[in-house]
């Protein structure tokens, strides 16, 4: 079968959320190729012993998809190019410019599968469904996830975040509020440090499958989760649905433009002494999240960083 191959030249900046934009919009298989050095955990998992010269990192990034002939281009692209304008609007994403190529290679879908391998956040061993659990980490906690239409597999450094302090704050009686659920990854967690009961919102239909697939995939079928489709923000029926005043624990791994509209609808969601646990927030971005954090009320309980992101976890007064 052919194959258009279309490729955005964006920012490394701007790569990781231009991808989660497209899978947004159901677009998968996207592939990002950038100057940025690997880390120590990423050559480890190449299996190399003397890794490629490559050149230095150029602030360049290309990401890369796909479409099959006799899908509608004009409409998937129009699509695209909504998402471009929308990422334009709040950051300096580069150029943004489509070029257009053609493939025959029938099985570009599943060739990204060599790359994404099981690995560990912290002591949690993660893994993806074409790969088995070895006999050695048949004891450790093991998560279940694969890559797909909603964004979240727990390699990324705010997801990691998220869970770290998941795991310091969720107790039996937690009721979680994840909004933005994309995979579901943070609510598994949740279930699987001992949350009581979790509920999600995310603005793509495609999660519905993601969360039900995964949370399946975990054993936790018989665990409750109500995934709502709307925007919490500013959607009356969604607010309602959630509901005020409920939940112990609100995760949101979004945007820091997202988050900061976001904050005050959250403080009505949590009950007093609450915890808001969130990230995706690109390190320039720390210090006007952290404000919204504080104006909404909320008290700053910690900030943590890893790489050029930040989390944040505040607390509601009691």
């Amino acid at each position: 079968m052919r194959y258009y191959k279309y490729t955005i030249k964006t920012t490394t900046e701007a790569e990781d959320i231009l991808i989660s934009a497209l899978y947004d919009i159901g677009i998968e298989g996207a592939e990002i190729e950038d100057r940025i050095p690997l880390s120590e955990a990423e050559k480890a998992g190449m299996f190399v012993d003397i890794m490629p010269e490559t050149a230095a990192d150029d602030g360049v990034a290309y990401v890369r998809f796909y479409l099959e002939e006799s899908e509608d281009q004009d409409a998937w692209l129009a699509r695209v190019r909504e998402e471009l304008k929308d990422l334009s609007s709040f950051m300096d994403a580069g150029e943004l410019t489509i070029t257009t190529d053609q493939t025959e290679d029938a099985d570009f879908l599943n060739n990204w599968k060599q790359y994404f391998h099981q690995f560990y956040i912290d002591d949690i061993l993660v893994v993806p469904s074409w790969e088995t659990v070895k006999e050695d980490d048949a004891d450790k906690m093991i998560i279940h996830i694969d890559p797909g239409t909603a964004f979240g597999t727990g390699m990324h450094e705010t997801t990691q975040l998220c869970i770290r302090a998941l795991r310091e704050h969720v107790t039996e009686q937690t009721a979680l509020l994840d909004v933005g659920t994309g995979s579901g990854i943070l609510a598994i967690m949740a279930y699987k440090f001992g949350a009581a009961s979790a509920i999600g919102t995310d603005l793509d239909i495609c999660a519905i499958d993601a969360v039900k697939d995964n949370m399946e995939a975990n054993g936790l079928t018989d665990r409750k989760f109500k995934l709502l489709i709307g925007n919490i923000i500013d959607d009356p029926a969604i607010q309602e649905g959630v509901g005020y005043g409920r939940y112990d624990i609100v995760t949101a791994n979004i945007l820091a433009e997202v988050l900061i509209p976001l904050t005050p609808v959250v403080m009505r969601c949590l009950k007093p002494g609450g915890i808001y646990i969130t990230s995706g927030i690109i390190d320039d971005k720390e210090e006007a999240v952290k404000k919204a954090v504080e104006e909404a009320g909320f008290e700053i309980l910690s900030i943590r960083h890893q790489g050029e992101w930040v989390g944040i976890t505040a607390g509601k007064p009691v």
